[in-house]
């Protein structure tokens, strides 16, 4: 394979159907690297002593997608030898134990890939338009992101 054959690519999906881990991993994969490194971000089934039912999530979907894409331009000026980038995040509602965000990052070694894994996570958390609605047994509330900078600019 030549090298141009196996262009950057991003692949940025907002989807409510299950997310695939399998799926998002082989979008990144790449002859050229030796390195692909994953974050899943599921649901777990507690929140400060309360039972969580599910999440919902809604989005501003073509801002999200937007944000997202600048975070990938981020990474790649950071880590110039990152390949391919997948960041699937579901929106509606997600049960217990299933994936409410995959990011997936390929690289020729491993420290780039973590470090990109980690940085975009953080940085979605922090940038883009996706509001989690924890559902209790007897309540609900909005969650908001401790590193969501438009939440903690008014305080």
């Amino acid at each position: 394979m030549e090298e141009n054959e196996d262009v950057p690519k991003d692949f940025i999906k907002l989807k409510s159907e299950k997310l695939c881990v399998d799926e998002v991993s082989e979008l990144v994969v790449s002859p050229y690297c030796g390195a692909v490194s994953l974050f899943i971000g599921t649901t777990r089934n507690n929140f400060e002593g309360k039972k969580v039912i599910h999440l919902e999530y809604e989005a501003y979907t073509s801002m999200a997608e937007t944000e997202i894409r600048k975070i990938c331009r981020d990474v790649r000026q950071k880590w110039p030898s990152v390949k391919h980038i997948a960041v699937h995040h579901r929106l509606g509602v997600v049960p217990i134990t299933e994936a409410s965000v995959i990011i997936a990052v390929s690289s020729p070694h491993r420290a780039e890939s973590l470090e990109a894994v980690m940085y975009c996570i953080n940085t979605l958390k922090a940038s883009v338009p996706i509001w989690k609605k924890e559902i209790y047994e007897d309540e609900y509330s909005w969650k908001e992101n401790k590193e969501c900078f438009w939440a903690n600019s008014e305080k």
